[in-house]
């Protein structure tokens, strides 16, 4: 027995095994990446440069109307592996990551691992217009949660896990480690920033970062020029006229995302040959745009080292939101990250154009409102101002920066969140009536109907009934304090409870027997119907400081269907998570032997 306690003392506790496990997992994010990656530049170099040159596009002329054809072939690839894996291919997944992390049961099956490296290797390397970093966060959260998987780990312990490679990932392919620590927490775990997951999230995007770096060196996802604030008493105005630009730019590019989406969905074509469809228009798009194909970086590089021309930045800025709403609209994989970044270089370096022309000794560069317009569209788009103002530093490393990208950065997003409450990560969730940012139990809350929940053997009393025959009533019904009174139609007209009745038996005998309990219920009462949800009657119990709620058909017609009390809103509730962590138990069990 002592040598086991003496054993004990040289184990790891339980807050290092974990730090422990995180470090793991940003080492296989920071693999993966490079896996990753390298896939991309050979589907790359296979479809765009090697095809190029075969149907001799690079030569010009009318052979750049065979472009399409390239991106096409990136969406063709994709049918055999969506129809072998339904639901797990196409479109922008992450909305539909974030629920199963933040609501359901974080669990992910291995495959999920390569088919997104796969799937988004073929539609990006190929030239359709989306970004890398989605996908890569959902490949380092299926990490995480095969960890979890591994050591049998709670729900919570499994959520900081499958954020822990998330944040390896992000910190990886922009060998930016604060970036992506600040991305999980934004973004996959909705704004928490507890100790104990925020040390892991550091843990695993400095390890992811390590391994990048080893590979890659220390490169930055695009080269940032040099820059510096020329005249703040001019500038500063300037960048707060561009956050709001940039907040409303941003809303804009959000809704006509889901708008796209929605279209597609609603088109009356088989489902394999959407993303045909959409990779020919963007295709189209690309015989006189190039800039917007593929996640747009070499030409984010040119923004951002000040391309001049004005009404291609302008034109760009709307091109690309429109080719990457019809690639992810339509199916194609992949993600929105790296597309805000586009959009953002493009519309802050037009800005830039502008107001330098205006202001040529009061302004820097129109690359460097290009720089600080990155943050600013990222933030807004994403509400996630931290991660857009950590990537902008640790690119470009210089302390300058940081006044104006936190200024557009948050003011962005603040006009972003007035006109919109979602982000384009929680727009398509919201529109399924999932507000994630609530949490799982709210969520439940919300999902489950008063009807179910009611208790049916209700008692109610005539409004022409008298004090007396009330009396009685509570007598016999020793477990009701409320009953509702109705009228000769049997519609609910109030309320009555033991207070009103305390207060009737302090007038003499003689005046009880003729007061009628229509005259002492409370009339202006609250009331449900059996489709409101628990979670509005729990607010209501709470507000109103009540215990019990009358149900009734429905506010024009009451017909009493019976009484509602805080106890069977939380009977409901419990039996509804046992019901669920059943099913979710079953479902994980059910993915873990398919792995």
């Amino acid at each position: 027995m002592s040598k086991l306690v003496h054993l004990q003392r040289f184990l790891p506790g339980e807050r290092t095994r974990m730090m422990l496990i995180t470090a793991a997992i940003g080492l296989m994010a920071g693999l993966v990446i490079i896996a990753f990656r390298e896939s991309m530049e050979l589907v790359k170099t296979i479809i765009l440069h090697h095809g190029a040159s075969l149907l001799g596009i690079d030569q010009g002329g009318w052979r750049r109307a065979l472009l399409p054809l390239l991106p096409m072939v990136g969406a063709a690839l994709l049918i055999p592996f969506s129809l072998a894996f339904p639901g797990e291919i196409n479109g922008y997944g992450l909305p539909r990551f974030l629920k199963r992390v933040n609501l359901e049961n974080g669990v992910f099956k291995a495959r999920t691992i390569v088919l997104k490296i796969v799937s988004s290797a073929l539609s990006i390397g190929s030239g359709n217009s989306a970004g890398t970093e989605g996908p890569i966060a959902q490949i380092g959260g299926a990490i995480g949660s095969q960890v979890g998987q591994r050591f049998r780990v709670s729900g919570r312990r499994m959520k900081v896990y499958i954020a822990a490679g998330c944040a390896g990932g992000i910190a990886g392919i922009f060998n930016a480690p604060l970036a992506g620590m600040f991305f999980a927490s934004e973004i996959v775990l909705l704004g928490t920033y507890e100790i104990g997951s925020f040390a892991a999230l550091a843990i695993s995007s400095a390890m992811a970062t390590v391994v990048s770096r080893a590979y890659y060196g220390e490169v930055p996802a695009f080269p940032i020029p040099p820059y510096a604030i020329v005249n703040p008493l001019v500038e500063i105005p300037l960048y707060t006229l561009m956050a709001v630009i940039t907040g409303i730019a941003a809303v804009l590019h959000i809704r006509f995302f889901y708008l796209v989406k929605d279209r597609f969905a609603r088109l009356s074509l088989h489902p394999q040959l959407k993303p045909l469809l959409g990779a020919l228009l963007v295709g189209a798009i690309a015989i006189y745009f190039p800039q917007i194909m593929g996640d747009g970086y070499d030409y984010i590089a040119k923004a951002l080292d000040g391309d001049t021309l004005l009404w291609r930045m302008a034109a760009l800025v709307v091109l690309k939101s429109v080719a990457t709403a019809i690639t992810l609209g339509s199916g194609g994989a992949g993600g929105v990250f790296a597309p805000a970044l586009f959009i953002g270089a493009v519309l802050g370096g037009s800005f830039g154009i502008v107001v330098h022309s205006l202001f040529p000794t009061a302004t820097a560069s129109p690359g460097a409102y290009a720089t600080v317009g990155i943050g600013a569209f990222l933030a807004a788009s994403t509400h996630a101002p931290m991660t857009a103002i950590f990537l902008l530093f640790e690119m470009t490393g210089n302390y300058m920066i940081i006044i104006p990208v936190m200024l557009t950065a948050v003011l962005g997003t603040i006009t972003a969140k007035w006109l919109h409450d979602d982000s384009i990560d929680t727009a398509e969730l919201s529109q399924e009536g999932i507000d994630i940012h609530e949490g799982r139990e709210t969520a439940i809350m919300k999902s489950v109907r008063v009807g179910k929940a009611i208790t049916e053997d209700v008692c109610f009393i005539s409004e022409n009934a008298n004090v007396n025959q009330l009396l009685e009533l509570f007598r016999d019904s020793s477990n009701h304090f409320y009953f509702p009174v109705i009228n000769n139609r049997g519609f609910m007209v109030g309320v009555v409870s033991m207070q009103d009745v305390k207060t009737a038996l302090l007038l003499p005998e003689a005046d009880r027997a003729g007061q009628l309990v229509g005259a002492i219920c409370a009339r202006d009462v609250i009331m449900l119907t059996p489709d409101a949800s628990l979670y509005e009657a729990i607010r209501l119990f709470d507000v109103k400081g009540i215990d019990e709620i009358p149900v009734v058909e429905s506010k024009g017609e009451p017909w009493v269907l019976g009484m509602l009390k805080r106890q069977d809103v939380i009977s409901a509730y419990n039996h509804e998570m046992i019901r669920r962590g059943i099913g979710e138990r079953d479902e994980a069990v059910r993915i873990i032997r398919e792995v």
